[in-house]
């Protein structure tokens, strides 16, 4: 460990430390979903399933709220309900990563953790860092238990990154096929247009360039955080574009996420497929587990929405959270995305719920499920938001004070039969239709104790109490 890192992880030390122990002192402080100990999250980073335990890194700004210098932190469970915070993992101590350790992947083999990310370096002059000013390369590092990783090594450096793109090039995803590794790499290429970079690898160390891909018209100016991955027989490319017109009913926030299923390797704008309708989902990042599940967890928050919204956080010295683990399946040409399982391990009380009960009050977390058998639906968490379906458009409306600037999302469902809300202290993940569209929000309400007002003509349902994930600091 060099004197610079020694420096910052004794730093950080100080500040997490803090924070673990006033953190039961936070009212909008989260139960169920993984935030940072102190500061700033955004991208999960590195996720795998290695030598027993799941793998969860993210981008961390321990010393600004706001967001500043990159860091890696990481979390470790066995069970996706029970974690361990691992501390800061990668630290920007090099001269390939001085400004940020951006973002990246995991591939864990039997004995080796392998991290790859993109390292930034700003340079000092007048540079609109987006053609010029900044440089942006590969780095690589292994690690044989998890925790402890070695010597950064630059497999990519900015030089080789092919002419027609801007300095804008990041988000390595790794993954093996076919006995050799494939890398994708999110781009911006000079013309404006969003691109995802392909290379090839026999040996993780010397890598070739394999070609582009993106859409024939430009379809945003830049597409960030590449995922490829198979699911039930489909090739899927996911991606999060920025740039791209909003619209009434699908594209709403300032930049989007979402997926194509490539055909015969082409991907068309038309067929792109948001991934979550809510205000708060960028930059997901899926994998395989240890039972042959793909596995799903996005940032819960979004990039430049100040002018929009905000987070009611700050004043408790940390900012946004991940969603929780959702397991994806294909189904009728889309794809599906659900609470894993384990989630369930959290449930306590529970209480039935129909048309001669509909009504039920809340105190901090809770899981709702609702089967709907006829007629419209409206959910309303009194003083947080109305969820109501009326002809054809699903619309999540949030109260004036609680969104802190969220007002109106929309998604086009032509039937709602069953709705699931996963409810924290300042974040909601509600699902409909098995996970078929889901929106995701952050809320701010004065108190923790609120009303749940079920309206349709036919429903059932159940309503359960949440216990608090435990997690330690190791």
């Amino acid at each position: 460990m060099s004197a610079l890192t020694k420096v910052l992880a004794e730093e950080i030390r100080k500040i997490e430390e803090t924070k673990f122990m006033e953190r039961d002192l936070f009212p909008h402080r989260l139960t169920h979903h993984l935030m940072p100990p102190a500061g700033w999250l955004n991208d999960p980073n590195g996720l795998c399933y290695y030598k027993g335990r799941y793998h969860v890194f993210f981008q961390y700004s321990p010393f600004e709220v706001k967001g500043g210098l990159k860091f890696w932190g990481h979390y470790s469970s066995e069970d996706l309900v029970s974690w361990r915070y691992e501390g800061a993992a990668l630290y920007p101590d090099s001269p390939m990563d001085c400004h940020g350790v951006y973002s990246g992947s995991a591939l864990a083999e039997e004995d080796v953790m392998h991290l790859f990310y993109a390292g930034n370096v700003k340079l000092d002059g007048d540079y609109d860092y987006i053609n010029n000013g900044r440089i942006t390369s590969t780095i690589h590092v292994e690690s044989t238990d998890g925790i402890r990783f070695g010597v950064k090594e630059e497999v990519i450096p900015a030089s080789q990154y092919p002419e027609d793109y801007t300095c804008h090039i990041r988000d390595p995803k790794v993954w093996k096929e076919h006995d050799q590794y494939q890398m994708v790499l999110g781009g911006r290429k000079k013309n404006d247009q969003g691109a995802v970079l392909f290379y090839r690898s026999e040996d993780l160390k010397k890598w070739e360039f394999d070609g582009e891909l993106t859409t024939e018209k430009p379809f945003g100016y830049m597409w960030e955080c590449p995922d490829v991955f198979e699911l039930d027989g489909q090739k899927i490319l996911s991606v999060s574009p920025q740039g791209v017109k909003r619209e009434k009913y699908r594209y709403q926030n300032i930049y989007l996420s979402g997926y194509f299923v490539m055909k015969e390797e082409k991907v068309q704008a038309e067929d792109f497929c948001e991934w979550d309708m809510g205000f708060d989902f960028y930059a997901p990042q899926t994998f395989l587990d240890q039972k042959g599940r793909r596995l799903l967890i996005g940032w819960m928050g979004m990039p430049d929405a100040d002018e929009e919204y905000q987070n009611r956080t700050l004043e408790e010295g940390w900012q946004h959270c991940l969603t929780v683990p959702r397991e994806l399946r294909y189904q009728n040409g889309k794809i599906y995305q659900y609470p894993v399982e384990e989630l369930m391990n959290l449930r306590r009380w529970e209480k039935k719920l129909s048309q001669e009960d509909r009504e039920v009050e809340t105190e901090g977390a809770f899981d709702l499920e609702l089967q709907l058998e006829k007629g419209p639906v409206k959910v309303v968490l009194t003083d947080i938001f109305t969820l109501e379906h009326k002809d054809g458009i699903l619309t999540l409306t949030m109260n004036e004070e609680a969104g802190a600037g969220r007002r109106s999302r929309n998604a086009c469902v032509e039937q709602v039969k069953d709705i699931r809300i996963l409810a924290d202290t300042s974040a909601m993940e509600i699902y409909v239709n098995q996970g078929e569209v889901v929106f995701s929000s952050r809320f701010y309400g004065k108190s923790p104790v609120h009303t749940l007002k079920m309206e349709a003509e036919e429903f059932r349902g159940g309503f359960w109490k949440l216990e608090k994930m435990k997690i330690i600091k190791a």
